[in-house]
């Protein structure tokens, strides 16, 4: 199969060309892939985009360990876009945990939905100080042997753990558990030395930039300033709500091609407005806001990528610069990148289609389009 007359995403630019794919992998992409089959009308081709952060979506949550929640999930990530997922569970104690793992694990995608390339774990490993709309009673000190538990119950698909570096025990974990995944910093009070040891450790992430970890003071970097100086992948939550587009752009800047757009979407995206609920603790969506209920407490959000694409191209950032953030740079935060995240040969041929207004034209997953 191969799609002509496209605006092929390639090493960061857009160039003319055409891309072929067999047996859902891509087999070349340039201005000569051969004669087209498919005609793209001078649309953007760009490689599927991956989501290492999102709870759930259309009334599912990952940590219910719900089966036939997760195939309408897929189809919600799929219909904007997403074409590869990290399910992503709460702070919760291990008799929860465990079989969601397993329902994760038994996963089948459906057709028309979007492919689980792993599971974040966000805690329990996290600062009560910063727990944000995790329930306190779940916390758990960091504990390598918890964690190779419930790894080996999802089979072992987890790609990304968050922990608080300050919490007793976490510098050894770090280093125990930065040989099976990706580890996090997140939900942490840790100041800059804290945060550098960490790095040190084998840490190479940051969970949603800003939030949930002290801000970045001239004195005081903070996790900020640590991930920045270590060469850290930064997520950043865009939905207009969690940060503000000035940030944004300064985080673009400070990070580059380190920087992973995440939605950190609940179960309340694709829904309508009401109360819902997230580890067992009630929360609310008014006009798409979703906090704690009662509170002004951000728990999350109910965006997607799609509509966080538009939003950092609308706050200033450069398309290419957004398109980055959410494909090649989430696939390589969470060692994906052999896989997905790009249109080279021998990866996955996961790819999304934009019109010139930036919208979805069209969504292929394991070379297969599927219905939006």
């Amino acid at each position: 199969m191969v799609i002509g007359n496209a605006k092929l995403f390639l090493d960061g630019r857009f160039q003319e060309g055409s891309l072929a794919f067999e047996n859902g992998v891509i087999t070349a992409a340039g201005p000569a892939a051969g004669p087209a089959d498919v005609d793209a009308g001078g649309n953007y081709l760009l490689p599927g985009f991956v989501d290492v952060h999102t709870h759930g979506a259309m009334g599912g949550d990952f940590s219910d360990g719900k089966p036939e929640d997760l195939p309408k999930m897929a189809r919600h990530y799929a219909a904007h876009g997403v074409t590869s997922f990290l399910a992503t569970t709460m702070t919760l104690k291990e008799e929860v945990l465990t079989p969601a793992m397993h329902t994760i694990r038994d996963f089948v995608r459906p057709e028309d939905g979007a492919k689980c390339a792993g599971i974040h774990l966000e805690g329990p490993f996290l600062s009560y100080a910063k727990r944000g709309a995790q329930a306190a009673e779940n916390l758990h000190k960091p504990d390598a042997d918890l964690f190779r538990r419930l790894n080996e119950a999802s089979g072992g698909q987890v790609r990304l753990v968050t922990v608080a570096p300050e919490e007793e025990g976490a510098l050894p974990f770090i280093e125990q558990v930065a040989q099976v995944c990706a580890v996090s910093l997140g939900h942490t009070t840790a100041d800059y030395d804290t945060a550098m040891a960490a790095y040190r450790a084998g840490a190479t992430h940051a969970t949603h930039l800003f939030n949930g970890m002290p801000s970045l003071l001239h004195r005081a970097p903070g996790v900020i300033g640590a991930a920045f100086d270590s060469g850290a992948y930064a997520e950043l939550i865009c939905d207009g709500l969690h940060i503000h587009p000035s940030a944004i752009r300064a985080a673009r800047r400070l990070f580059g091609e380190k920087l992973v757009i995440i939605s950190d979407s609940l179960r309340c995206a694709g829904m309508p407005d009401g109360e819902y609920e997230l580890g067992g603790q009630p929360i609310e969506m008014k006009n798409g806001r979703a906090t704690l209920l009662g509170t002004d407490t951000l728990a999350g959000s109910s965006s997607n990528l799609l509509d966080e694409l538009h939003n950092v191209v609308s706050f200033g950032l450069p398309l290419e610069a957004a398109v980055t953030a959410v494909t090649a740079a989430p696939a390589r935060a969470v060692r994906l990148d052999g896989e997905i995240g790009s249109l080279e040969p021998g990866k996955r041929a996961d790819l999304v289609l934009l019109d010139p207004a930036l919208a979805l034209a069209g969504v292929y997953v394991d070379g297969k389009k599927i219905s939006l």
